[in-house]
């Protein structure tokens, strides 16, 4: 799911809660993972809900869908892997184009990695021997 901007900016943080988890809740038990669109929050309000988002039960939290500009950067990834502790999965998605980028997300504590690329990486390492 992603989060509701709207009430992300407006500071609605309950309403946002309550949103995560009604869809936690609906799931059943299936893996959740709530998309934060990174570039457009600022960084109280990426940890804030990712505060939330740890609280609501889902699973996951991803940085980005990719289109709305922006994607995963190192320095939020480090952000949200140090505040979530492990208490959820890190996916770090939007932008990720070749293995070293990969990498960086990896070391900054992402645990799984958005790519619509993800063939392209893996052959740039196989012909890449220096990583």
């Amino acid at each position: 799911m992603l989060v509701n901007l709207g009430t992300v900016k407006s500071r609605e943080f309950n309403a946002v809660y309550q949103d995560i988890y009604a869809v936690v809740r609906a799931a059943g038990g299936l893996t959740t993972k709530v998309i934060l669109e990174t570039s457009l929050l600022n960084q109280a309000e990426k940890r804030e809900v990712t505060e939330i988002v740890i609280s609501a039960g889902a699973d996951f939290v991803k940085t980005a869908t990719g289109f709305n500009g922006g994607g995963a950067t190192v320095e939020d990834i480090e952000l949200i892997s140090n505040i979530s502790q492990g208490k959820i999965g890190v996916k770090a998605a939007g932008g990720i184009r070749t293995y070293e980028d990969a990498v960086k997300m990896i070391e900054a504590g992402a645990t799984r990695i958005g790519a619509s690329g993800a063939v392209a990486i893996i052959q740039n390492r196989k012909s890449n021997a220096n990583y």
